[in-house]
């Protein structure tokens, strides 16, 4: 599917005065997963496990605040809270109730912020599950790319203009397995989605996710401590940003999760580098809790 297709099939949704894109697969199932994607990329990244999560489960990915073709406010003070806020009234207002939820990367501090309320008695629907991907959970193992620490630095508005395509590639590609580097086309897509309404423009105020990790690092550790439902790993561990030496903090800070499964070659994309082996092992996940 293309981003073209991936765009058609989903719609939009006036959300707390922000007009979110999301795409929602509704086949009467008993249970539903909440997905939410990473930094910088949008919902698309779903696309490679979506048939095989539908076939079982009714499903909801949206585009987050600044994201693929969700709105992007300019200028705005982005945060965490805000797009938790975002995603919380965006699956009460599609009906669901209950809930497992896949996260990756950005998608999975969201998330934490999400947990975090769920913890507190303030969300509107029931988590009945979380699994996280490759994602800064802890902020002193987020080993952050050099363009990233540009762009949050006072330079960060000149990087946006001055990034060409053929530097994203080669940034983003280091990201990826030594074997599941991504083709010509899947950059092409990323980037064009990136662009979509102007949305690399803004990177450098959307970068600022990693002050808000340092700065609500113990509530959002807490709030997977906390949690009373089975919580997942599911990690390509090849990942220079997040990738086996995070899943050690994890063990190391609030002991074995419920079910790991590590991807000795794969990067910081599972879902999109080892589609097949992610939704099986998910699957499993979901079948065990």
């Amino acid at each position: 599917m293309t981003p073209q297709q991936w765009k058609e099939k989903g719609g939009h949704q006036d959300v707390l005065g922000r007009r979110l894109f999301f795409v929602e697969e509704d086949r009467a199932h008993k249970e539903s997963v909440l997905l939410v994607h990473g930094f910088p990329t949008s919902s698309f990244d779903w696309e490679p496990i979506w048939e095989t999560l539908a076939a079982k489960y009714n499903l909801l990915a949206p585009d987050l605040l600044a994201f693929g073709f969700s709105d992007k406010p300019y200028p705005h003070t982005y945060s965490i809270h805000e797009q938790a806020d975002l995603v919380i009234e965006l699956t009460r207002l599609r009906g669901i109730r209950a809930c497992h939820i896949l996260a990756h990367d950005y998608g999975d501090t969201v998330v934490q912020e999400i947990m975090a309320r769920s913890n507190a008695g303030e969300l509107p629907f029931q988590i009945s599950s979380v699994c996280f991907l490759n994602g800064g959970l802890f902020p002193e193992t987020h080993k952050a790319l050099f363009i990233q620490k540009l762009l949050l630095s006072p330079l960060g508005p000149l990087i946006n203009k001055l990034t060409t395509k053929k530097q994203f590639d080669k940034s983003f590609s280091r990201v990826f397995g030594p074997k599941t580097k991504p083709t010509a086309q899947q950059l092409r897509e990323f980037w064009n989605i990136i662009n979509s309404d102007g949305g690399r423009h803004i990177f450098h105020t959307l970068i600022t996710y990693m002050r808000d990790r340092r700065e609500n690092r113990e509530r959002w550790i807490d709030a997977i401590a906390d949690f009373t439902g089975p919580v997942a790993l599911i990690n390509g561990s090849y990942d220079p940003v997040s990738g086996a030496h995070m899943v050690a903090r994890f063990t190391e800070l609030l002991g074995e999760p419920e079910f790991t499964r590590e991807y000795a070659n794969i990067g910081h994309y599972p879902a999109v580098e080892a589609p097949d082996s992610v939704a099986a092992d998910y699957l499993a996940f979901l079948r065990g809790k």
